[in-house]
C-alpha cells in the first residue's frame, strides 16, 4: 500500500500524530485517548465506553481527582527536583519541561486550574519558596531530604564555629593592638618625665670663671652573640676625666688599640671559612681519590655469561666459572 499523498487530511493526521503533542481540547483523561480532530473528539464523547467512565467519575469524583492531583505534583516535583534541584527557576519552564513527555498526566484533570494556582498552594503549602515578578512567578525548590537536612545543618555548624573563631582572632589582635598603644603612650610619657628630671637636677652653673669644666664619659661592655657569652659586669663602666684644656692633646693610641681589640673578637667569634685554596686542594684530593678507584671486575669463582661469538658457537651464551684471572682483565 502506497503513502497517502501530501496535504491529504490522512497525511496531516500521520504527521500530527507522529510529533506526539495534540490539542489538550480534544484529550479524555478518563478515558486516556487523544483525538486527532473535534469530530473525533465528538464520536468519542458518544461511545458507550465513555459513557461508562463518566458514571464511575460521577460516583466518585473526589477519589478521581485527588489520584490525578497527586500524580501531577509527583511527576511536577520529580522533574523539579532531579532538572532544577534547588534553583530558583521560572515556573512556566518548569512546566514546559513537564508537558514535552507525551504521556504527561494533564493539569485540566487535577484541582489546580491554572499553573499560577499550583504555584501558589506549593508557597502556602511549603513545598516550594515562590515569589511572583513582572515576568511570572518563579519557584524554589526547598529539599527536606534528612540527609541534605543534615548535611545543610553540619555546614552552617561549620560556618559559625569558622566566625566565631575569626571575631575572637580579630578580638585578640584589637585587644594587643590597644594594649601596645597604652604602652607606648605610658613609656613615652616616662621618658619625658624622666628627661625633664635628668634636666632639672644637672642643670650646671658655673660659681667661678676659674673653676675648671670636666666631663664623665662611660664606655660599656658589648656581649658577643655568636658565642653566646654574657658579660656579667655590663652595668660598670669605666670612667675617666678629662680637664678642659687637655681636650685637644688626647692620644690616638688608646683608640687604635680599642679597634685592634675589637677586630679580635671578631675573627675568634667569626666562623672559620675556607679559602679559595683549601677548596681547590679539597677538589684535586677528590678527584686523585676518584681517578684511583680500579675498574676490573674479575674475580675469581664468579659465574659469567660469554656474548660474544668470537670463542665459537660451543661457548656463545654459555655460562661458566672463572677458575683463574690473568692480567686483572683476562680469565
Amino acid at each position: 500500500m502506497g503513502k497517502h499523498e501530501a496535504l491529504t487530511p490522512k497525511a496531516i493526521g500521520k504527521k500530527i500524530k507522529s510529533k506526539g503533542l495534540q490539542k489538550l481540547k480534544w484529550f479524555c483523561q478518563m478515558c486516556q485517548k487523544q483525538c486527532r480532530d473535534e469530530n473525533g473528539f465528538k464520536c468519542h464523547s458518544m461511545s458507550e465506553s465513555h459513557q461508562r467512565q463518566l458514571l464511575l467519575f460521577a460516583d466518585n469524583p473526589h477519589k478521581y481527582m485527588d489520584a490525578f492531583s497527586s500524580e501531577f505534583l509527583k511527576d511536577f516535583l520529580h522533574l523539579l527536583k532531579t532538572r532544577f534541584s534547588s534553583r530558583r527557576v521560572f515556573a512556566n519552564q518548569v512546566y514546559q519541561e513537564y508537558i514535552k513527555d507525551r504521556n504527561h498526566l494533564h493539569m485540566n484533570a487535577t484541582r489546580w486550574v491554572t499553573l499560577s494556582g499550583l504555584v501558589k498552594w506549593m508557597g502556602r503549602k511549603g513545598i516550594c519558596a515562590v515569589d511572583n515578578t513582572e515576568k511570572g512567578w518563579y519557584i524554589t525548590y526547598i529539599d527536606r531530604d534528612p540527609e541534605k537536612v543534615q548535611k545543610q545543618k553540619n555546614l552552617l555548624r561549620r560556618q559559625r564555629t569558622e566566625k566565631d573563631y575569626e571575631e575572637r582572632l580579630q578580638q585578640a589582635i584589637s585587644e594587643q593592638i590597644e594594649r601596645g598603644k597604652a604602652l607606648e603612650s605610658h613609656g613615652t610619657n616616662g621618658e619625658h618625665s624622666s628627661d625633664d628630671n635628668d634636666l632639672k637636677t644637672k642643670e650646671f652653673k658655673k660659681e667661678s670663671d676659674d673653676q675648671k669644666i670636666t666631663f664623665s664619659l662611660s664606655v660599656a661592655k658589648s656581649d658577643t652573640q655568636s658565642t653566646g657569652e654574657t658579660s656579667s659586669s655590663t652595668s660598670t663602666a669605666i670612667g675617666f676625666k678629662i680637664g678642659a684644656n687637655q681636650l685637644k692633646s688626647v692620644d690616638k693610641s688608646d683608640t687604635i688599640s680599642v679597634c685592634s681589640s675589637k677586630r679580635r673578637l671578631q675573627s675568634k667569634d667569626a666562623p672559620n671559612k675556607k679559602s679559595a685554596l683549601d677548596q681547590i686542594i679539597e677538589e684535586q684530593e677528590r678527584l686523585r681519590h676518584k681517578s684511583a678507584k680500579h675498574d676490573y671486575w674479575l674475580l675469581k669463582g664468579i659465574v659469567v655469561k660469554i656474548i660474544t661469538d668470537s670463542l665459537g658457537d660451543k661457548y656463545y651464551k654459555k655460562k661458566g666459572v672463572v677458575e683463574k684471572v690473568e692480567d686483572k682483565y683476562t680469565a
